[in-house]
């Protein structure tokens, strides 16, 4: 085992926290000890127990390391790279000259600690003109980003720091963390006598059990819960209402729809306490700073874009924007979250385009139909759609239905066994990686890491397969490659940089190439290695240009070119993190996307909806299906499918239905016993773990489990066998993977 400490980073979960690392073990290529890195600005030395299995991904099942080619009797025969590429390119290049570029889909672009590809990928798409795409975002997020959009212009966060009230909606951040040192400011925050934890949630949570108040919500009716809230604000003089008068507009529209809540009913509708409710809503407005976290516990349930604007309107009708513990613009390098806008509809079906993102219940539909704008190839990268959307089974029968399905991954996958090609990426612990979740304040950071190994048999950075298909198609340009390659190396990179521009200005491809383009000339220039860092050199001109004070507070000086380049040799030799903005009070009104810089609290489209909420909630369940199964619970020992190694498991290890005891009790199961769960879609059989945290009714599955491994060997139920297309937001179409209607029987031992 090597002595020496390595730093890196958790790639589990958005928070990504810094970790050192000694690796040792079997040709010094496994991860043997792990621990917190204290010198990374975000995490300072936190880490949670999910880390300690990371070696379970770097070496993991399943793991591919040559690029794979489909044979007719649908096994896969090894292939060069040059075989792979060529033939890759000619493929979908056909298709694109003959059913047009929209007709190549993309999913995915990176994972929790995974970004690069996404930036390398825009290089093939925008040579084969691929205009829809869509990733795991699309699944959870897009309803908030559209009502972002709408209020804010831009995306918004909660500053949990600083807060003297803290909500979280749907959301566990015990387990699925979402905030920096989560278990720790969790711990800090229920302590502090001066502060206050509010939690919405349906199962008595481990962040539930540390709350002043938990508002234990029936599944699926959050929307009451947080309309009463409103009611309790407006009806009992709550709202700040000379901050509504400076900083928004349309609060008498909001008021007046809200002054007519019947509070005491919704209260009983969503199964919450009254006292409950006024206390919590009271609690929020006399805060001198509310920060609200709302996650999947929501975002994939009943009303999710409209609970998204109902969550937002509780604390903009108490002013907690842009003040110190209230919610926060970001500046960041990258935003993730897109402009939230819906300008554009899929070709088939028509659904919204949020974020550019395609919503991912409808991609098996634009695939399976004879529309002539049909999508006919799927390029996947560092995604698993087939394990991760709802109903399995379609998304399978799709891709078969494809004329070319290319699959750049690590390990073989659900998905890569549906793929044409299979292309061998290197883990994210074998190439220079980044993650664009970076949402602190006042002080935000970025991480680009080193790579603790070499890549393994043939694998590749994505950095490297993309400029591999853009050479196979014969589009990479290499004597401008050979020009500012010199120019780099004579004159530095100002010079370089005029050339770029001048080089795209004459040339549109240079511009659509420009990702790798930087890979091949800037990259093998950076200190150590780090070529697949080069992308990040035009993001941080982009921030310098738009965000020169906050750069200049965290220590980079001089105008805003010179602010860049500091900012980018900081990120490529800061291998805990940098600091890479600091931000003063008030700094996020400088950064709304609205218009006249203020906040659009009427949006005509959702207070529509608040009206129908007065007709009582429709219950979805019948005598067929009386069960609500909460689909892809996060617990101690689950967590993304990178691991697919269910040994890496302490406890729990098959994935155990949750149910109360009284729902045991009625079926007449015992601890362990097996059940059969059914829904619309499908089946699974799953052992009983009788646990009084759920309420009667309502079950629950954990995600991460149910992986078909190359040895035969399952661990769990895979949850989206269960899970239907059909139910999904009415507005964003996010699935309601968190409200399933199941069945439920005890199997006989």
């Amino acid at each position: 085992m090597s002595e020496a400490w390595q730093s890196s980073a958790c790639i589990l979960c958005e928070c990504n926290c810094g970790i050192n690392v000694q690796t040792g073990g079997e040709a010094a290529r496994e991860i043997v000890r792990i621990r917190g890195d204290e010198d990374h600005p975000a995490s300072q030395g936190y880490l949670c127990q999910k880390a300690s299995g990371l070696n379970h991904y770097q070496n993991g099942k399943d793991r591919i390391t040559q690029p794979l080619r489909r044979r007719e009797d649908g096994t896969y025969e090894p292939v060069s790279w040059e075989t792979a590429t060529t033939e890759i390119m000619q493929r979908l290049i056909a298709l694109r000259d003959q059913h047009g570029g929209e007709s190549i889909f993309y999913y995915g672009g990176g994972g929790q600690g995974n970004h690069l590809p996404g930036a390398y990928a825009s290089a093939t798409r925008a040579v084969l003109g691929s205009r829809y795409r869509s990733n795991a975002l699309a699944q959870e997020k897009t309803g908030e980003f559209w009502v972002n959009s709408q209020m804010f212009g831009t995306h918004v966060r909660g500053d949990f720091e600083h807060c003297d009230v803290a909500f979280f909606l749907g959301k566990n951040p015990w387990h699925s963390h979402g905030i920096p040192r989560a278990r720790a400011l969790l711990r800090e925050i229920s302590k502090d006598p001066d502060r206050t934890m509010i939690v919405v949630d349906p199962v008595v949570t481990e962040t539930a059990k540390l709350a002043d108040i938990h508002l234990r919500v029936k599944p699926g009716r959050d929307a009451w819960l947080l309309a009463a809230m409103l009611g309790v604000i407006v009806q009992d003089g709550l709202a700040d209402t000379a901050w509504l008068a400076e900083h928004t507009d349309g609060a008498p529209t909001v008021m007046q729809v809200f002054e007519s809540i019947p509070i005491a009913d919704y209260c009983a509708i969503a199964g919450v306490p009254e006292e409950q409710v006024r206390s919590a809503a009271t609690a929020v407005a006399n805060a001198n700073g509310a920060a609200f976290f709302e996650d999947l516990g929501v975002q994939m349930n009943h009303h999710s874009t409209l609970v998204s604007y109902l969550e937002k309107l509780v604390w903009s009708l108490c002013g907690h924007f842009g003040n110190a513990g209230g919610q926060f613009t970001v500046a960041a390098l990258q935003n993730l979250g897109g402009s939230g806008r819906s300008s554009r509809k899929t070709p088939v079906v028509g659904a919204p385009i949020i974020s550019g993102l395609v919503p991912c219940n409808v991609i098996a539909d634009e695939i399976l139909t004879d529309h002539p704008d049909r999508y006919r190839a799927m390029l996947v990268e560092a995604a698993n759609p087939v394990h991760s959307l709802a109903d399995s089974q379609k998304m399978r029968e799709a891709l078969r239905s494809l004329d070319l399905v290319v699959v750049i991954d690590v390990a073989m996958t659900e998905t890569a066994r549906e793929a044409d090609y299979v292309l061998p990426a290197s883990t994210q612990y074998e190439k220079w990686e980044a993650t664009f979740f970076n949402f602190e304040n006042p002080e935000n950071y970025f991480h680009l890491r080193k790579p603790l190994f070499a890549p393994l048999g043939d694998s590749l950075s994505e950095a490297e397969i993309h400029a591999r298909l853009i050479e196979a198609a014969g589009l990479m340009p290499q004597d401008l490659c050979d020009e500012l390659s010199s120019i780099l190396e004579a004159d530095g990179r100002d010079a370089f940089r005029d050339r770029f521009l001048q080089a795209m200005a004459e040339d549109p491809m240079v511009a659509k190439i420009a990702p790798v383009l930087l890979y091949r000339t800037l990259g093998p220039t950076l200190p150590e290695g780090a070529a697949e860092g080069a992308v990040l050199w035009p993001l941080t001109v982009s921030m310098a240009m738009q965000e020169s004070e906050s750069l200049g507070r965290a220590g980079y000086s001089g105008e805003p070119m010179s602010q860049a380049d500091q900012l980018f040799d900081a990120i490529i030799n800061g291998h805990s993190g940098v600091v890479i903005a600091r931000d003063e009070p008030g700094q996020s009104w400088q950064r709304m996307g609205t218009e006249d810089g203020r906040i659009r609290l009427a949006l005509p489209e959702l207070l529509a909806v608040v009206d129908t909420l007065k007709a009582g909630p429709a219950d979805t369940r019948d005598t067929q299906y009386p069960f609500i199964l909460m689909a892809g619970e996060r617990r101690d020992y689950s967590a993304n499918t990178i691991y697919r190694d269910g040994g890496w498991r302490r406890k729990d290890a098959q994935g155990a239905l949750r149910m109360s005891s009284a729902d045991a009790e009625q079926l007449g199961v015992q601890q362990g016993g097996q059940v059969r769960i059914t829904t619309a879609v499908g089946s699974a059989v799953a052992s009983v773990e009788i646990n009084d945290r759920m309420q009667a009714g309502h079950i629950s599955l954990p995600n991460g489990y149910g992986l078909d491994n190359e040895d035969g060997v399952r661990t769990g139920v895979a949850a989206n066998e269960l899970t239907s297309l059909k139910d999904c937001d009415a507005f964003a179409a996010t699935p309601h993977h968190k409200y399933v209607p199941a069945r439920v029987e005890a199997l006989a031992v």
